[in-house]
């Protein structure tokens, strides 16, 4: 009995992935936990393995397809249930031609048939349910969305698979019904010729009727026009980590009130301290930057300051206080954002924390995160300075309710004791949600941390 393997639910809140590319074809042997596709999820990109041995007797999904969790992946069956598969039409054209005996030919009919009577054409059949005038093709509620719009379905141009058109494609027309029209470029039904009935010869009128003549075939758009009404357009599919990363967004200001409060810290110190350290860290192989002294420093502010280091439950309405620092750290990588998260932040020290940044980092760019490296964060910090910039107004890690972006450090002007002098300035710029935190909270946190960022030697750094 074929058996059929469908997306699995793979935890964290993953609803659907991309399929990157089959490992294995239809007709091909597998052994169970043998590696199948490998699936793009928001989080990672991971190899599905088969959980039946046999044959692959049918893929469902087309590579770079959006499947749901619980959609059919692939069938698999035994090599008999492969040989039944044999499409009849290839069995047929193996198969030697039968031996036909010929027929008599028909009797004539004893009776004459009545004429016909002479008409312009016949009545085409009437259209499948999905099917529109002129061979277009739409989904009823398509159908209806058009009806509501005042438009004809021959008037879209249709860009699903086959020339489908879709509920996009009716509103775009709406919008735009002098682009689309251009866009289209549909001819012109040919005319019918009606003959006049007192001209019909019995010999005409027993002839059968002539349909009307066939439309020219509609195109399909599986190649979507690379031009709109105002010239040339690049289109690029949103997908893997950028559509996840859209949709994070999204949530994160659905669900939250976003405010942002910005301060500065002098980072002469810290400055100072990094150089100190960075000789003793190279001989433990860590780079490091200003970055694992930042995560210290906000772990201490978050000690005084606990209800930024929570999340907020919307369904129990409570904020969800945390007695732990882990402390996500987004990274920037080709498509989009991930926020791999250091684990119990305030237990390790900065030559710690910046190895694992850095062992983060990497395996978020080549995409083989594992999932528990992202799960838990309590606050998330991102680091924008290392690309440059003053201010920033990031968007919170919904449902943490609070995310720190650190700036540039760079000489900047400042004003001491009635003089200009020249200081390396660190711009923070806190964004937190104002149901769960006060504007005074938040500069009361701010102020704390640039308190800590310009005493680095009182950090607990070892």
């Amino acid at each position: 009995m074929p058996k059929t393997f469908h997306f699995p639910d793979v935890g964290e809140g993953i609803t659907e992935g991309e399929l990157v590319k089959w490992l294995v074809g239809e007709g091909d042997e597998v052994k169970v936990d043998q590696p199948l596709a490998e699936i793009e999820t928001d989080k990672a990109i991971v190899e599905m393995p088969s959980p039946y041995a046999g044959v692959v007797l049918k893929l469902h999904v087309n590579d770079k397809d959006i499947i749901k969790v619980g959609d059919p992946l692939v069938t698999i069956g035994t090599p008999d249930e492969a040989a039944k598969r044999i499409p009849a039409e290839e069995r047929a054209a193996a198969a030697p031609p039968p031996s036909v005996e010929p027929s008599p030919p028909p009797a004539a009919p004893a009776v004459p048939p009545m004429p016909a009577a002479p008409v312009a054409a016949a009545a085409p059949a009437e259209a499948p349910e999905t099917a529109a005038a002129g061979g277009a093709l739409a989904m009823p509620k398509v159908r209806l969305l058009a009806r509501e719009l005042g438009l004809q379905l021959d008037a879209i141009r249709g860009t699903g698979p086959g020339g489908r058109i879709t509920e996009e494609d009716v509103r775009r027309t709406k919008a735009y019904p002098e682009r689309e029209a251009l866009l289209l470029k549909k001819p012109a039904p040919p005319a019918v010729q009606v003959q006049p009935a007192a001209t019909a010869t019995p010999s005409e009128a027993e002839a059968p009727a002539a349909g009307p003549a066939p439309e020219a075939p509609r195109p399909a758009f599986k190649i979507k026009p690379k031009y709109d009404f105002y010239g040339s357009v690049e289109r690029v599919p949103l997908r893997g980590v950028r559509r996840a990363t859209a949709k994070r967004m999204r949530e994160s200001l659905d669900h939250a009130a976003h405010v942002t409060h910005c301060d500065e810290a002098d980072a002469t110190k810290l400055e100072v301290v990094r150089q100190r350290l960075k000789k003793a860290a190279e001989l433990k192989g860590v780079n490091l930057t200003y970055l694992p002294l930042i995560v210290k420093a906000v772990v201490e502010a978050l000690k005084l300051h606990p209800m930024l280091n929570a999340t907020l439950d919307e369904a129990e309405g409570e904020v969800i206080v945390k007695n732990y620092y882990n402390i996500g750290i987004a990274v920037d990588v080709p498509d989009g954002l991930i926020v791999p998260v250091v684990k119990m932040a305030d237990d390790k020290s900065v030559f710690d924390i910046g190895q694992e940044i850095q062992t983060l980092a990497t395996a978020a760019r080549e995409r083989n995160l594992d999932l528990a490296d992202l799960r838990g964060g309590t606050f998330s910090i991102t680091n924008v300075g290392v690309i440059g910039g003053d201010f920033a107004t990031p968007i919170i890690n919904y449902p943490e309710v609070a995310i720190l972006a650190t700036m540039k450090i760079a000489d900047r002007p400042r004003v001491k004791a009635g003089k200009v002098i020249v200081r390396k300035t660190l711009p923070l710029c806190l964004s937190f949600d104002h149901r769960v935190i006060d504007g005074a909270a938040a500069a009361r946190f701010t102020k704390d941390l640039v308190k800590f960022l310009e005493a680095p030697d009182s950090l607990p750094l070892g």
